[in-house]
Order: C-alpha cells, then sequence, then structure tokens
C-alpha cells in the first residue's frame, strides 16, 4: 500500500477547534513537521479537512 508523507506548513492560529484536532490526530505538532502514513480512506478525509494547512506526497516504501 502506497504511503503519503504529510508535512505542516501553516500554523494553527485562527483555525477551529475542529482543524487543530485533525492536526494533532495526524500526528503533527508543529510547522515544518512531516509524519508518514499509509494511504488509507480515514487518512484522505483528515487530509481534505486541513488541506490548506499541509502539503501531501506519495512516497516509496523502502524494503
Amino acid at each position: 500500500m502506497p504511503k503519503l508523507k504529510i508535512t505542516q506548513v501553516r500554523g494553527l492560529i485562527k483555525q477551529s477547534k475542529r482543524q487543530r484536532r485533525t492536526i494533532e490526530a495526524l500526528g503533527l505538532q508543529g510547522r515544518h513537521q512531516s509524519v508518514v502514513h499509509e494511504d488509507t480512506p480515514q487518512i484522505r478525509g483528515m487530509i481534505g479537512n486541513v488541506e490548506h494547512l499541509v502539503e501531501v506526497e506519495e512516497v516509496e516504501e523502502r524494503k
């Protein structure tokens, strides 16, 4: 299954509580931090809610 690298590019000041909690649920704690998640419909939905705050790129799995 492909993986997604999610990087927070904008801060959370003036963002709704729901968006803050979504960023927290993704595992991001601050600007310019990145996390890698499996590409699932749940993660895609979370990204859709905060797409203006993050950058997403697909990464290759290393074997």
